[in-house]
């Protein structure tokens, strides 16, 4: 049943209600993906009205902009635990913990193309500078742990970031091509498995970007 609304008017009563649709979408994300949810269903989640959840949130968009700067600043704190623990592969441990982290890697998949279409500038400001800084920081660790300089750091560890959005859709196929895999296992081998595909074209990058220095 869905609860009669009732206006949030206190700070950290409006705080709350933000953590609820924050929750909710991300709820919502995680049991059918990013792309089918819409600013509807995530109201209805939390018994409101549309136009109540734009109180809080100017655009659906900007509300998975929030969780996807969530979920890059958890993916830094788990790659910094691991390469606090070497001897490590760090090509392996971004892999990996992209990997176990299906949300960021679908969010990563519709930054560009979706989220970032439908924000204020503010918002598009905010979340910017929220994973540029996540990328500088990871940047100098990785450069520590490999011998890399700061800059080719943070090279790889954006283009970690980069291929698991482009992977991951690829190897998650929509009901129709896992219908159609199911059925064609030529056309199947050609669907890539996430993880061991984005740790080898890590460890390319990773081998190949000393070389390039004097270029």
């Amino acid at each position: 049943m869905k609860r009669a609304f009732v206006r949030a008017r206190r700070p950290e009563h409006k705080q709350q209600r933000r953590e609820e649709i924050l929750a909710a979408a991300r709820d919502l994300a995680v049991a059918s993906g990013v792309r089918n949810v819409s600013l509807g269903a995530v109201a209805e989640a939390v018994g409101l009205a549309k136009s109540n959840i734009m109180r809080y949130f100017g655009t659906r968009e900007e509300i998975y902009l929030i969780l996807a700067a969530e979920e890059w600043h958890q993916w830094a704190a788990t790659v910094t635990t691991r390469l606090g623990a070497p001897p490590c592969d760090v090509a392996a441990v971004l892999a990996e913990t992209l990997a176990d982290r299906p949300l960021l890697c679908d969010l990563l998949s519709q930054t560009a193309t979706t989220l970032e279409h439908n924000v204020s500038v503010e918002a598009a400001r905010t979340f910017k500078r929220a994973i540029h800084a996540v990328i500088a920081d990871l940047g100098e660790q990785v450069a520590r742990v490999t011998g890399l300089t700061a800059d080719e750091g943070v090279e790889l560890v954006a283009a970690a970031t980069a291929l698991a959005g482009v992977l991951y859709p690829v190897a998650n196929p929509s009901p129709t091509l896992a219908e159609l895999y199911a059925q064609d296992p030529d056309i199947a081998a050609t669907c890539p498995d996430f993880l061991p595909t984005l740790t080898r074209a890590l460890r390319a990058l990773l081998a190949g970007l000393p070389a390039l220095r004097d270029d």
